[in-house]
């Protein structure tokens, strides 16, 4: 573990011990904040569907909502995972904080020897907070992928439509 002695030789060794999981804490608060708007929006577009759904009479459009659906059923459900473990990793960052900034109180202390127990507990927990933060970008990414599969279809249904359109409104030659 790290050296006490090191932090009187090298002040940002102690600001970087405090100030590395604040700015992570703050990463992971943005990514809380814009994986709750997704969420929000995974809702809307989940009522959308149903509404699109009691509107259409063709087979075709219903089976094609149902699908999509399905999707965003799934992609709301990564989309909660991943802010769970947003969640996680600012309470992991959060206490990381406070365990450094005791850990670098006790280092200048009589009780010195506890401080490479605390800077391992803080190593930890800041390591969990990490982890948080990746699983909660595996699952936006899994949801976004989601969310493009369901544009790709919408896309995919108006080209037709629309071909439908362009080719049913011209005349036909006699030959």
């Amino acid at each position: 573990m790290a050296d006490p002695g090191a932090f009187s030789q090298n002040p940002f060794a102690l600001l970087s011990l405090i100030a590395a999981p604040a700015v992570m804490m703050n990463a992971a608060s943005v990514l809380a904040l814009s994986t709750s708007n997704r969420f929000l929006r995974a809702s809307e577009r989940m009522r959308a569907i149903a509404g699109r759904y009691d509107e259409s009479q063709a087979d075709d459009v219903r089976a094609l909502l149902v699908k999509q659906l399905t999707r965003v059923e799934r992609q709301a459900a990564m989309l909660l995972n991943a802010l769970r473990a947003a969640y996680v990793a600012i309470g992991s960052f959060v206490s990381a904080s406070l365990i450094s900034i005791l850990g670098a109180g006790v280092a200048a202390s009589s009780l010195r020897a506890l401080f490479p127990f605390l800077a391992g507990i803080a190593l930890v927990v800041g390591i969990v907070g990490a982890s948080g933060i990746v699983w909660a970008c595996v699952n936006l990414l899994g949801a976004t992928r989601l969310a493009l599969m369901n544009m790709s279809e919408d896309a995919a249904q108006i080209h037709r439509r629309e071909h439908l359109r362009v080719t049913s409104s011209r005349p036909v030659q006699k030959t």
